[in-house]
């Protein structure tokens, strides 16, 4: 199976954002997929090369730019996510 997803050490806040929609997508496609084909030796390996893409564009993004989810937030440091812009707002532009 083909990897489209690729990015820099210095990528952008959109261009993480947009690899983690495009690995999330991904991931559940290929769940769906083993559901129906839980022994195929290509989409387990698939699979765990889009979880692990994820994991890292998901913390990728939480050192550069901030937590993404509620438990990736730093002890002791204040709750900055509601300091920052939202989405909606161009928040990673």
């Amino acid at each position: 199976m083909a990897s489209g997803f690729q990015f820099s050490e210095q990528a952008s806040a959109k261009q993480l954002m947009d690899v983690i929609d495009q690995a999330s997508f991904a991931l559940d496609d290929v769940l769906l997929f083993l559901d129906t084909h839980p022994c195929d030796p290509s989409a387990l390996s698939y699979y765990q090369y889009v979880k692990d893409l994820r994991k890292y564009a998901v913390d990728s993004y939480a050192s550069q730019y901030g937590p993404l989810t509620k438990d990736q937030t730093a002890p002791g440091n204040y709750w900055s996510w509601v300091t920052e812009k939202w989405p909606w707002e161009g928040g990673y532009q």
